[in-house]
């Protein structure tokens, strides 16, 4: 078999071997172009990946990155991604809102292998991205509402700033109890902004409580209990009344969350935690968003807890009553109001290639 296959190919009596030969030459030509091409469209692939990654970078950089550093940027991080060629920024504008709009581009000269039989030693190759980014949580302001109960306790806002680990205090709102005795139980409340170590007082609220025979020509304003066969009257002053409260600039913070100190619930019986925090699927039940207890097992992102350009009444219980239970039970209610703009936050960031 194989001598008359040798036999086959050195005879010189026919032409049907250099017609066979020449025949092949097309089909060589398709195998080699269709693996030229499949490489192609693996390396459109990964360079779509690689630009989207980087895209999405630039996107997180601080507000007054220069738009070069910005090209740097996009360039290191679709390298290291796997994108190969040359990538560039086409455009970075934010809107007025605060809206964000990238575009980008990426093209490579990819060597051809087996089409380089047809003159064709490169196929250029391009792709494109771009993202819509969103307004983002940028200020938060805090002002006290009521706060009441026999058992002092403090709510602290903490910020992890972008880059850093370690949680870092950013405003607090401090509750007193003036031991009175009514039922309710009110006090002073005092509300600041922490910078390193530098707090400063923006708001306090003083409530006074007094027994009363009757509740005729009570005060606008005034709050009534009655308990033990008493009546009781409470005023409350905040000072100064025109604070608009604890104003905290949160656009460098990467992470949010709040957490309330009840040093007193360790004495409860039975008794009750004495740290919670929004951000603890354990104690976070103990706050309402906006008259909504957050649920058994929920962790609360601040970031959206806070309205833009609105006021959200929080609230918090602070282990006296259990939970779930209304929240006209809680006992540290305040307001909270948003700003949002540009953020180096990534959250708000689609894609819209």
């Amino acid at each position: 078999m194989f001598r008359s296959a040798r036999n086959f190919l050195h005879c010189e009596s026919g032409s049907f071997v250099p017609i066979f030969v020449i025949a092949m030459i097309p089909l060589i030509a398709a195998v080699g172009f269709s693996v030229d091409y499949t490489s192609a469209v693996n390396t459109r692939g990964n360079m779509q990946n690689a630009l989207d990654a980087a895209i999405l970078s630039v996107t997180t950089l601080p507000t007054d990155t220069a738009f070069a550093d910005r090209q740097t940027k996009l360039q290191q991080t679709f390298l290291a991604n796997g994108g190969q060629g040359t990538a560039k920024l086409d455009g970075f504008e934010v809107g007025a809102d605060g809206t964000a709009r990238v575009t980008a581009s990426a093209s490579f000269a990819m060597p051809t292998n087996f089409m380089q039989i047809a003159r064709i030693n490169t196929v250029p190759i391009g792709v494109a991205s771009a993202v819509r980014k969103r307004p983002a949580l940028v200020q938060t302001t805090f002002k006290i509402d009521k706060a009441s109960g026999w058992w002092d306790e403090k709510m602290t806002l903490y910020g992890t700033a972008f880059g850093q680990t370690t949680p870092q205090k950013l405003m607090e709102i401090s509750y007193v109890y003036n031991n009175y005795g009514d039922p309710k139980g009110y006090g002073t409340t005092t509300v600041s902004t922490i910078n390193g170590s530098t707090v400063t007082q923006v708001q306090q609220q003083v409530c006074k409580t007094e027994t009363v025979n009757n509740f005729n020509n009570v005060a606008a304003g005034a709050i009534t209990q009655t308990g033990g066969g008493k009546k009781y009257v409470t005023t409350c002053t905040t000072t100064p009344a025109s604070a608009a409260g604890a104003v905290v600039d949160v656009s460098l913070m990467d992470t949010l969350y709040l957490q309330m100190d009840v040093p007193s619930a360790a004495t409860a019986k039975p008794p009750q935690p004495t740290l919670l925090k929004s951000n603890d699927p354990t104690t976070s039940n103990r706050l309402y968003l906006d008259g909504v207890e957050v649920a058994n097992g929920k962790t609360v992102d601040i970031f959206t807890a806070v309205p833009c350009g609105q006021t959200s009444m929080q609230a918090w219980e602070d282990g006296g009553s259990a939970t779930p239970a209304p929240v006209a039970n809680a006992d540290f209610f305040y307001t909270v109001t948003g700003k949002c703009n540009f953020s180096q936050r990534d959250s708000e960031i689609a894609l819209s290639r």
